[in-house]
């Protein structure tokens, strides 16, 4: 007999129709023919799966319709840069992807059943694999999506530049460097804990090299009261000073001492310090001894070996008195007590970590 032909009774018999004198013929030759009992088992197993993958056929349509709507390359870029979006799309879509990896699986049936490759013994049990392959790749998906919404991991995109922020107030206001922001797309901040948060600029003074930005993200919580304030009056010559940012992945601190009242060739609005600066420090906290924010690191001198600034303070009060009212739902209130004055540089170091972030430009 053909495989044809015995496709057909196969499919007769468990289609349930054969007469009883047919089905008892075939069930006592299934019982002397264990080729014949392993070909019936293996073709139920078969159009099992067929079977279950027609109960979500139906599905394919509101999936393309779905797919017709989604934007996939502003998705793209939102979740690059912002996890959040990733676990909204799989709220959102979680059943389309199911019946985009059954579509994948009958695809590898169909292939495999048309090609003839389902004709041999071992038919079977390479399905099997190739089946078993497609749930683990798509377990594996979920996993990743799972970690996401934990958020045991994060997706990172590649940002255009970095530079560092500080909290000004505990809901998020912040600030940096103009200079690092200029010309973003967008701009995200990232805490010591790696969460990202998107940000708008409520502020720019270009002029002194300040940029305001202000926390808008929904998954954003009360940073607590900061524990730095920020001094008013200039500082001492020969003050010794510190710093904390990003120039690379992760924090650094460095420290050193106020060289200079003025900035180059005299500028007013800088400090001169010792403290090494790289890219990525732009925009971090200058803070004294008692742990006092007295400016905002800026700028390196490339031309001159050792030199580098920090915009003075006073600087960046001015900028908060100039926000405009409509930027902001209520006027910022700096914090007046400084709850870092008579601890350790170790324990200053620590307090602060959460109040300082890598700013992220695209």
């Amino acid at each position: 007999m053909r495989d044809e032909q015995l496709i057909e009774v196969i499919e007769r018999y468990l289609n349930g129709e054969m007469s009883a004198d047919e089905r008892d013929a075939f069930e006592q030759l299934r019982r002397e023919n264990a080729e014949l009992d392993t070909r019936v088992v293996e073709h139920q197993q078969f159009t099992g799966l067929l079977k279950q993958y027609g109960e979500r056929v139906a599905l394919e349509k509101r999936l393309n319709a779905i797919h017709e709507e989604i934007d996939v390359h502003a998705i793209a870029e939102e979740v690059t840069v912002h996890p959040s979006w990733i676990v909204q799309l799989w709220r959102d879509h979680h059943s389309k992807i199911s019946v985009a990896a059954s579509i994948a699986i009958f695809a590898v049936l169909a292939t495999l059943f048309f090609t003839g490759y389902l004709s041999n013994n071992n038919s079977y049990t390479e399905l099997s694999r190739e089946v078993g392959r497609l749930n683990r790749s798509t377990t594996a998906i979920k996993k990743d999506i799972n970690a996401i919404k934990n958020g045991t991991r994060v997706i990172a995109a590649q940002d255009k530049s970095r530079g560092t922020g500080f909290a000004l107030t505990s809901n998020g206001l912040i600030a940096t460097s103009f200079h690092v922001v200029n010309g973003a797309d967008s701009i995200y901040v990232q805490d010591v804990a790696g969460r990202s948060f998107k940000v708008k600029v409520v502020y720019n003074d270009p002029q002194s090299d300040i940029s305001i930005l202000k926390i808008v993200d929904s998954s954003f919580r009360n940073l607590g009261q900061v524990p730095y304030a920020f001094k008013r009056s200039e500082s001492d010559l020969a003050e010794n000073v510190f710093t904390y940012g990003y120039p690379q992945d992760s924090p650094v601190y460095g420290d050193g001492r106020l060289t200079s009242a003025n900035g180059l060739n005299g500028d007013t609005l800088d400090y001169e310090i010792s403290v090494p600066i790289n890219p990525g420090n732009s925009g971090g906290p200058l803070l004294d001894s008692k742990g006092n924010v007295i400016g905002i690191v800026r700028a390196k001198e490339t031309r001159l070996e050792g030199m580098h600034f920090a915009l003075k303070s006073s600087y960046l009060l001015n900028a908060i008195k100039n926000i405009p009212q409509d930027s902001l739902t209520k006027i910022p209130v700096l914090n007046s007590e400084n709850s870092l004055a008579n601890l350790t540089r170790q324990q200053q170091v620590k307090k602060i970590k959460p109040y300082v972030f890598m700013v992220k430009v695209y």
